[in-house]
Order: C-alpha cells, then structure tokens, then sequence
C-alpha cells in the first residue's frame, strides 16, 4: 500500500508545512532506523529514499544527541548505509470529517473498503485536547445497551468508562457486536487494533452486520502491522469520537484490545531503549493507557459525551495482570467474563462477582438499586457455596438466604443468559429483573 498519498495529503494541508530538511539513515537495528543530520521532534513524519529510488515512511520515535530514532510503517526493504531521510511532517495530524461515518479506515486513515478516500472536515493534533475537568459534565443519564446482564445489574451511563476483561475465547467479541448494535447511541466508533486480519473482516461481516456499520465509523490495524501503525490507529479512533462529542453527539467508543495497545507501546518503548519493569512493560506504557482513557468521558458543560467500552485481555486468565491493573484503576467499572462459564456455554459469560459499575448507584431508582443488589448477593453467596451444594454437604434450612438462591439459580441463569440475536431494551430487562426479584 502507498503510503505516501496519505502522508503528503497530511502534509499539504497543514496552514504552515514545516521546511523541508533532509539527512541520512546511518543504521538499522532491529525495528529501528538511526538517522544523522537531520532535526525533527517525536512524531514527526518522514521518508526514507534508498540509492534505488525505492522508499518508505518512518515516525520519529525518540532521539539521542544528533541520532533520529524512526520506526517504519512497512518493511525497511532497500534500506541501507547513506540512504536519504527527508522530514514530511513535523506534526502528528489527521484528517476527520462527516463522510468517514460508514468507513472502514486504516491507521494513517485510509480507506480499507475499496472506496474513494472520505473527504475530510477538518485536521486536528492525534493526541487530541485536554479537558479541564472542572468543565466536564457530570454523567445522569443511564445508556441502553441491549444486553440484560449489564442493564440491569452493571448499569452504566453516558460518558462512562468501562473495560471489558476476560482471556481467549470466552466471547469478547461477540459480547462488543451485540454492544454495537444494541446500544442507544448516536455514532459508534471502533477501533480494531492488534487482532488477526481474519478476524477484523469477521467482526464486520458478521458481527457488526450492514446495520451496525451504517451507524459506525471502524479504524483497523491488524496485528501483522507496524506498532506505530497499530498505535496510531489507537489514537486516530479516539480523535474521530472526539470529533462528534465536540459536535453533540452521544458517541459510543469501542475499542479491541487495549491490550494490544500495550503491546504496540512495549514494541515501541524497548526498541528506542527503554528499561522493561513489570512483565516486560517499559514506563511510556503506565503512562499512555491513563492518557487514552482520560480522552473519553463528558465533553465540556455536557456538550456531548463519548462511552467507551475498552476490551482487555487477560493472559493466561490472570486478573493480577499489571495491564488489568492498570486499566481497572482508571476505568468507571469492570465487565468481567468468566472461562468456566463459557466452558459451560452460558453467553455472555459475565462473572458478576468480578464487575463492577461505579456509577450505577447514581444513575437508577433507589428500588431498582436494591433489586440488583439482592441479585448479586444472593448469586454471589450459591457460587461461594455451589461446591458444599453440590456434593449435598448443604442441609436445607441452615441459611434461609442460601435457601433462597438455591431455589432461584435457574430463574437467575435464564435472566443472565442471552443470545446474539436478542435484544433487551432496559424497559424489558427491568421486567425481566422484576419477575426474578420481587
């Protein structure tokens, strides 16, 4: 793919394109490229033309006395010793507009579905702007999201942070399509980011469907592609849904995985010198994931708000991951998926004693809180006592709670179990919740 089409349109529409100035590429060493002779700040653009006219675009990533550190979007095929590194870009812009709605894009914002580039509206800074928040609105009103699950007992509202956490193949995927196309929201906005190609089409072909599309604008960076690409696709999908918060809108952000996000800045981080700490992960990364979730949430004075659904993937099943951990701290909740209930085929597999909505207990009716907290406690208190049950150790009478959940587990199974292709609005979950907490 060319990328310089895409840069060169970046770089003339910037009002006051940075001079053009040039150096040579001195070294490779692994994913990165040492350039001598030339001056240009973190996250500028440049290109890389080889003694055989081939050439490739590169960020700059960091710098040590007079050395560029550049990392390449594409392989450095035909790079070598005295190779030209000409400066495109000393800014890291995007282009965002009202014809991406609909869209398929890449990192750099290309069109992956085989149409015309969108036309954009405007261009703006990828790190975005940041919110006083003093000026932030507050978070009163609850969002529909169609499954039951989480509009009854995890209730989250507009401009809430949420992360979605479980391993492999426990229904991440499935559980964000039925998000996607259920939840009451004007724009969606999603970002692929680290997963196999397979997968990226699957999700939008099957998953997401022609409807959900309809409402959505998707950014993609597959896991075959360079970090800065799957980083920048990051960014590029939290400025689109900064761009309709900023215009009103009532935005739903999804991205998969932040995980992988991790990865990508660890990749980056390491090649560039950066002491790894905990499992591998150098600083920039503790530093970075607070930073993007702190882009989402209420535009200023209520003007707008952008929900964002974070997956992050627990490796190994490890909910002490230093990943979860970090994002945990920052999120408003938890969804938490559960291996043994997806090996029991109970979808979607949420864990409830693991999740957590911080702002359930401000957004609902004070009757309906008390419904889903005796839900949760008496869910909690069969799964604490289901191996004693199980083997008949439990004598009947013993705990009249016990008792209680006990006779209720199949109603309560029902309420939690719910098919891809069913929609639950929170009018009929509140019904449903009501016939099984009375």
């Amino acid at each position: 793919m060319d990328f310089s089409v895409v840069v060169d349109s970046v770089c003339s529409d910037l009002k006051s394109p940075a001079p053009e100035r040039t150096g040579t590429l001195v070294r490779v060493v692994g994913m990165t490229l040492e350039a001598r002779g030339i001056l240009a700040p973190v996250g500028a653009l440049c290109r890389i033309e080889s003694a055989n006219h081939e050439s490739f675009d590169a960020e700059v990533v960091g710098f040590h006395d007079e050395i560029l550190y550049l990392m390449p979007f594409t392989d450095p095929s035909g790079a070598g010793p005295g190779a030209r590194v000409r400066l495109l870009s000393s800014t890291a812009r995007a282009s965002v507009g009202d014809a991406q709605l609909g869209r398929i894009l890449d990192g750099l914002g290309r069109p992956l579905d085989g149409k015309p580039a969108p036309v954009a509206d405007k261009l703006l800074g990828l790190q975005g702007l940041i919110i006083n928040p003093m000026e932030r609105g507050s978070i009163e009103t609850t969002l529909d999201v169609g499954v039951k699950t989480i509009n009854g007992l995890l209730t989250i509202g507009r401009g809430q942070r949420v992360g979605l956490m479980a391993g492999s193949g426990v229904g991440k995927s499935v559980l964000l399509g039925m998000m996607t196309k259920y939840t009451n929201a004007d724009i969606v906005v999603i970002g692929l980011i680290g997963e196999r190609g397979r997968e990226v089409k699957e999700f939008i072909t099957q998953i997401l469907g022609p409807d959900g599309l309809a409402k959505s604008i998707v950014v993609a960076s597959p896991a075959n592609e360079s970090p800065v690409l799957r980083l920048r696709a990051t960014l590029l999908a939290h400025l689109v849904a900064e761009y309709w918060r900023d215009q009103g809108k009532n935005v739903l952000l999804l991205v998969d995985s932040m995980t992988r996000v991790a990865h990508a800045q660890r990749e980056i981080g390491l090649a560039v010198g950066e002491p790894p700490t905990s499992k591998g992960y150098p600083p920039s990364v503790f530093a970075l994931l607070p930073k993007l979730i702190e882009r989402s949430g209420v535009g200023r004075h209520g003007h707008g708000s952008i929900t964002a659904i974070y997956t992050v993937l627990a490796e190994g099943d490890d909910r002490s991951d230093p990943i979860i951990d970090i994002t945990r701290a920052s999120l408003d909740g938890q969804v938490m998926l559960s291996r043994e209930l997806a090996d029991a085929a109970f979808y979607p597999a949420i864990d409830l004693t693991g999740s957590v909505s911080r702002l359930m207990n401000q957004l609902i009716a004070p009757d309906q809180l008390e419904k889903a907290n005796h839900f949760r406690r008496l869910w909690a208190l069969y799964q604490q006592n289901k191996d004693l049950i199980q083997v008949g150790a439990y004598e009947h009478g013993t705990n009249p709670e016990l008792d209680e959940a006990i006779h209720k587990k199949p109603l309560f199974e029902a309420f939690m179990r719910q098919d891809a292709t069913e929609h639950f609005d929170a009018d009929a979950t509140r019904t449903a919740l009501n016939k099984v907490v009375i």
